[in-house]
């Protein structure tokens, strides 16, 4: 399975953000040490905000910082709301696409369902907490700032 670039890129904030200590980095500098687009990092701070995973403030003395809840947070729970619960296979067609012709009789659409599920599963008992002990933690901290 591929990760959205949406939801690795929240996985990459809260692990950074989680080894920040008193430091509050801007979505500017988190994007650039992430080295990607600034609107795309500040869409997903935003969405992680509103999730209540972390705090963002302006101006002098603002910042990002880790929430509690954040520190905390279930890296399957994580990955399901970046993901969506939608399907591996999009069997019902679209605007561009027929619907497949096999999905009357196709077991291979609940097979996928079911190995999705185990690997959300598989990371449900995985908090960020545990994704930035050493040596992750230390490599984050490492990371140089790009202008």
């Amino acid at each position: 399975m591929r990760l959205l670039r949406s939801t690795d890129l929240a996985l990459r904030v809260l692990m950074r953000l989680a080894v920040a200590g008193e430091a509050h980095p801007t979505t500017r500098d988190v994007a650039a040490a992430m080295d990607v687009p600034y609107t795309h990092a500040a869409k997903v701070v935003a969405q992680l905000q509103h999730m209540g995973l972390l705090t963002a403030r302006r101006g002098r003395g603002g910042g990002l910082a880790l929430t509690e809840r954040g520190r905390t947070a279930s890296v399957g729970a994580l990955v399901r709301a970046f993901e969506g619960e939608g399907d591996v296979v999009d069997c019902d067609g679209g605007a561009t696409t027929a619907p497949c012709p096999l999905s009357p009789g196709c077991r291979l659409r609940g097979a996928l369902r079911r190995a999705q599920e185990a690997f959300f599963a598989s990371l449900d008992p995985v908090t960020v907490s545990d994704i930035v002990t050493d040596p992750t933690g230390p490599l984050l901290l490492g990371i140089p700032r790009r202008p």
